[in-house]
């Protein structure tokens, strides 16, 4: 069974409550580690370098972490405070390619930015006098052949980080040291909450908009999904046409009732953003939706596409009672098993339908309506 504060929980709970402060912590640590690696082989270098010509060394390798300390950090903060708000503002629809490239610019601009201060600063003003004490000058050529290291380094460490970034977003938070460790290699049991939310008069909807504005139109949905993700501690399993599948680690799900007031968080979502749906499409989002706690195996699969897939009763159960809002004329269908896991709550109206026979299963389950009270 999973823990209950296992490192993947923790890291979604925190990024939910500190979304910019875990964005900026990612950056500002990796580039930090990035230049601390890059002094640390020209220090290793310049060891060598002396060993063989029996030169001096031309700094000591404590001032030169101290440098690459101060650095990672401005140079994390920046890029990190520019990439978050243009993620979130500017850049969020922009195609992949313009993204990286208007990226790719702003990091060129800070990089300049880092190497005049280096060149004319922190050189200048504050290691001079050590060099010039061990006799040596960094001429023209020498500065040519240092910039010409740090753009190139730069370069690759910034591909580096956007990678990462690009995996987290994939994932979500606090997934990548798991797969690196090996963790769902082989199948593994957890306490999950699934929750399948399917649109409403989907197929109408389609016919009416044409697909190419049916597809923009279901984007925009699954935009303003996500926007209510981390505030519920919610994780998106995955998107299959015009449906999502979002999970919940039990323990998360169960937090103020998150996996019952997420559904009713994303009404509220759209209704925000009624006039937007209206005046771009002429329909207003309505999505149905089934939930169910329990037991399922987590494994990584696949080669040419890899993924973590979920298995077990638990998907099943939550599909079948998403499929079945329709039947019973409900938005919000929850087994009984769930309900009392979560408790009730004084805006929330529960009906119980009784025991259902639902499709594919041998057993009927204890449903229960949920609804907002007015």
């Amino acid at each position: 069974m999973a823990k209950k504060f296992e490192y993947t929980t923790l890291a979604h709970r925190y990024t939910a409550r500190y979304p910019l402060l875990t964005y900026l912590g990612t950056q500002t640590n990796f580039w930090i580690l990035a230049n601390i690696l890059l002094v640390t082989i020209m220090h290793l270098q310049s060891r060598v370098l002396t060993a063989t010509f029996h030169n001096p060394l031309a700094l000591e390798y404590g001032t030169l972490l101290l440098i690459a300390i101060s650095l990672g950090i401005v140079y994390g903060l920046i890029l990190g405070l520019t990439g978050y708000y243009l993620d979130r503002n500017v850049m969020r629809k922009l195609p992949l390619g313009k993204l990286l490239l208007f990226k790719t610019l702003i990091s060129f601009l800070v990089q300049v930015i880092i190497l005049a201060l280096l060149r004319y600063v922190i050189v200048d003003m504050w290691l001079a006098p050590t060099l010039h004490a061990n006799g040596i000058i960094l001429n023209d050529k020498s500065w040519q052949a240092l910039l010409l290291l740090l753009v190139v380094y730069y370069f690759v460490m910034a591909a580096v980080i956007n990678f990462i970034n690009q995996v987290n977003k994939k994932y979500g938070p606090g997934i990548i040291v798991p797969l690196l460790m090996g963790r769902y290699r082989d199948p593994r049991e957890e306490d999950r909450i699934f929750m399948f939310m399917d649109l409403k008069s989907s197929t109408t909807t389609a016919e009416e908009l044409g697909h190419l504005k049916y597809s923009a139109f279901i984007r925009d949905c699954f935009d303003d999904i996500n926007e209510v993700l981390y505030p519920f501690y919610a994780q998106v399993y995955q998107y299959a046409g015009d449906e999502i599948v979002v999970m919940w680690p039990e323990s998360e799900g169960l937090r103020d009732q998150s996996c019952l007031m997420f559904f009713f968080a994303c009404k509220k979502q759209f209704q925000e953003r009624r006039q937007y749906y209206l005046d771009n499409y002429d329909h207003l989002p309505e999505f149905k939706a089934g939930a169910h706690a329990g037991t399922v195996t987590a494994v990584e699969i696949g080669e040419v596409k890899r993924d973590i897939a979920y298995h077990g009763d638990t998907l099943n159960t939550a599909a079948r009672l998403q499929s079945i809002c329709n039947t019973y004329g409900k938005s919000f269908l929850i087994s009984k098993y769930l309900y009392d896991k979560v408790g009730g709550h004084s805006s929330i109206r529960a009906e119980d339908l009784g025991l259902l026979s639902l499709k594919g299963k041998a057993t009927r389950v204890d449903v229960i309506s949920v609804e907002w009270a007015e």
